[in-house]
């Protein structure tokens, strides 16, 4: 994989651009609380970075319009520019110029995305997205592992527009590496229809398919879950007994699992496919997840080094196969359609397990999570000719004649 020259110089813009994204996601928050002192206003910044992705089905169209690679190229310099205008920020009235270029940050990252999934699916071999797939996750997960540190510091020593340039840098230099692309694009045929209907298509596609669907609804339900889970981890802290600076520890084991899952995960795919594979890493979640509930140092440890093994898996096995089952002329909208059915349920996730765990036992919803969980893996089990009958089931009575 490695050999490939345009997949190694799309995977150093990855992690370029990734490091940047990883300083200025957690130096927006630190930024705010310390012009600002508010809880609330510092968490809204999350929320307009993750706000845009709701309209993930329809911003995917764009990537479908033009070709990619300008698109991407585009878009780095877009946000680079933007990033620039952050350094007028010095009192809490001019925050709102900080909220409104995350919202579009945010927006410009959702068709990002599609138009890299739909690139990357003509510059690699089909038999390598899963390889590829992998060794992405863990450039990204490696950077939230390193980026947060450097970005902290950064901000300590400089502020929160210091953040800003750095990352408006990281765009820069990945602007740079994605046009060394060698990747013939032919210009996409005009639009047909209106943009509604141009995202209904990529809808019905990915709904109608036999392989798509499982694994997106599968996602989507792990990722509600892992969203309760992560909102958990300071009552596990608590639970061992230290202080809540150790949550920096199960975070780090964790992503040292989510790098390891990234680097099989190409082996993974061939020898067991995309729904196994799936629901392995489904079935290894439920288990860390209910185990975190015993009070153990070491158990803790473990846990979160197989929380951060499972959860790729699904993740890894929906985007390889909605590369490998769409179009070209629809995979832009269609990843985002399915970025978007995976990851929103992440937030509600993180909403939902804010509350619970002020009024339940965090043990009692930790066990309830792991069984919950061998759900969508339970779906994924059953054979692949039987789902095929059920979707087309399911098709023909939405569809009636």
């Amino acid at each position: 994989m490695l050999r490939d020259r345009d997949a190694g110089f799309y995977l150093s813009g990855v992690v370029v651009s990734g490091f940047g994204t990883s300083a200025l996601w957690l130096a927006s928050g630190v930024w705010v609380k310390d012009l600002t002192g508010s809880d609330g206003l510092a968490a809204l910044c999350m929320l307009a970075m993750w706000l845009p992705a709701l309209a993930g089905p329809l911003l995917g169209t764009l990537a479908d319009r033009v070709r990619r690679k300008p698109l991407l190229i585009g878009l780095n310099l877009l946000l680079a520019g933007l990033l620039l205008t952050l350094v007028s920020i010095d009192s809490p009235g001019r925050l709102w110029l900080l909220y409104a270029v995350l919202f579009v940050y945010g927006a410009a990252g959702v068709v990002h995305d599609a138009a890299e999934s739909a690139l990357v699916a003509r510059a690699v071999d089909p038999s390598l997205l899963g390889d590829f797939n992998g060794l992405r996750m863990t450039a990204t997960e490696g950077m939230k592992l390193l980026a947060p540190l450097a970005g902290a510091g950064l901000y300590a020593a400089y502020g929160g527009a210091s953040v800003a340039l750095l990352d408006a840098a990281t765009f820069v230099l990945a602007t740079g590496l994605y046009a060394m692309l060698r990747v013939r694009e032919e210009k996409p045929a005009p639009p047909s229809g209106s943009r509604r209907r141009q995202t209904a298509e990529g809808v019905r596609h990915l709904w109608a398919h036999p392989v798509l669907r499982p694994l997106v609804l599968a996602g989507g339900a792990t990722m509600l879950c892992a969203g309760v889970n992560g909102a958990m981890v300071y009552a596990v802290v608590d639970g061992l007994g230290h202080s809540p600076a150790y949550t920096g520890v199960l975070y780090a084991v964790q992503g040292a699992g989510s790098v390891a899952a990234g680097l099989l995960s190409g082996s993974a795919l061939r020898h067991l496919g995309a729904r196994r594979f799936a629901a392995s890493g489904i079935i290894l979640l439920a288990l860390a997840v209910a185990l975190r509930a015993v009070p153990s140092d070491p158990v803790a440890l473990v846990c979160g080094a197989a929380i951060g093994a499972g959860l790729p898996a699904v993740l890894i096995a929906a985007l390889t196969s909605v590369q490998r089952e769409t179009p070209g002329a629809l995979l832009g909208r269609v990843t985002a359609t399915a970025n978007t059915l995976v990851y929103t349920p992440n937030v509600v996730g993180l909403a939902a397990g804010a509350a619970l765990v002020e009024l339940v036992s965090h043990r009692l919803v930790l066990v309830a999570l792991g069984v919950a969980l061998l759900v969508p893996a339970g779906a994924l089990c059953q054979s692949p000719a039987r789902a095929e009958r059920t979707a087309s089931r399911s098709s023909s009575d939405a569809n009636p004649a």
